[in-house]
């Protein structure tokens, strides 16, 4: 594709995968199947993050998630090359976003490895924001940041639930704050993707009518709080019929629909499904709010989300 059509496809408000299972674009003969490992956001969700990250001159930053380079010249130019540390997990990714970034005369400290480690040697940094999501925030990484800083990352899980959080750090190596209006969904990082499994054998369980419609899981903020109840089962399916399979203790959580509602199967050391109703029974109870009505409390012992203030209900994150 010659330059000029790359350079367009840039400053479309577009997402572009831009690798499959390790294959980036520009190396495919043709079309790639597979599964997309890395990708261009799109420039509107870049900018507003920055914009809710309160990024000023002055500041140093860290960005997790390097992918084409693009979020990381958006901020060399808004702060300047010297304060803008960049990490990127895939090599090839990393190098191609190295070379990108010197042609448009860009020099940050650009890093190869894992993003969730961040930089302790670059520390401390004013503000923190990830291009990728994460089902917990490492407790190192919020260390790097100073205690006032910023941490701006997408909470999601292997339900697929994606809040967009804006934390602040206090003094304590903690941190807390509010999920934000709207969506924002990225790839999870590699350290935190579900574990591999086989083929799924249904085995007999328990059967018993559900006490919910499993299409809320559907609902942007129905699989959020499903995820918070479940955080370790990998969620398949959709609809009426739902998928939830918990690898580590083989347990599982089936439905489908029924003459007069749905049915669930349940199996195995964990009632996934008893603990999904009794979540979407609390936020139904409040009114169903947006997942901006959530907040994320972050001490040495715990990280806690929370449903209207952090003395209200609330389910910890797997750490």
């Amino acid at each position: 594709m010659p330059a000029g059509e790359w350079l367009s496809l840039t400053y479309e408000n577009t997402t572009w995968v831009t690798q499959i299972d390790g294959v980036l674009a520009e190396e495919a003969s043709g079309p790639q199947p597979g599964v997309p490992s890395s990708s261009s956001t799109l420039p509107g969700l870049v900018t507003r993050m920055i914009e809710l990250a309160g990024i000023a001159p002055g500041q140093r930053v860290l960005l997790i998630g390097t992918g084409t380079g693009l979020s990381t010249a958006y901020v060399c130019e808004l702060i300047g090359a010297e304060h803008t540390t960049a990490i990127e997990t895939d090599p090839a990714a990393a190098e191609r976003a190295r070379k990108a970034l010197a042609e448009a005369g860009y020099a940050p400290t650009l890093l190869t490895g894992d993003g969730l480690l961040g930089h302790p040697d670059g520390a401390p940094y004013d503000t923190v924001i990830a291009f990728c999501s994460m089902r917990h925030v490492p407790y190192g990484l919020l260390r790097q940041i100073t205690a006032g800083g910023t941490l701006l990352v997408t909470l999601a899980g292997w339900g697929f639930g994606h809040g967009l959080v804006r934390l602040t750090v206090d003094e304590h190596g903690g941190a807390c704050g509010r999920f934000l209006p709207g969506s924002a969904q990225f790839m999870i990082a590699r350290a935190h993707a579900h574990p591999p499994r086989g083929p799924v054998e249904w085995l007999p369980g328990e059967a018993r009518p559900s006490r919910v419609d499993p299409a809320l899981l559907d609902d942007w903020t129905g699989r959020f709080v499903a995820q918070l109840a479940a955080p370790s089962a990998e969620r398949v399916g959709g609809g009426g019929t739902q998928v939830l399979l918990d690898v580590a203790t083989g347990s599982q959580a089936r439905t489908r629909p029924a003459d007069d509602g749905w049915t669930v199967v349940q199996r195995g050391p964990l009632r996934l499904w008893d603990a999904v109703e009794d979540a979407v029974g609390l936020w139904r109870a409040a009114g169903s709010p947006h997942v901006s009505e959530f907040g994320l409390t972050i001490t040495p012992a715990a990280q806690r989300v929370w449903l209207g203030d952090p003395e209200g209900p609330g389910w910890n994150l797997p750490v």
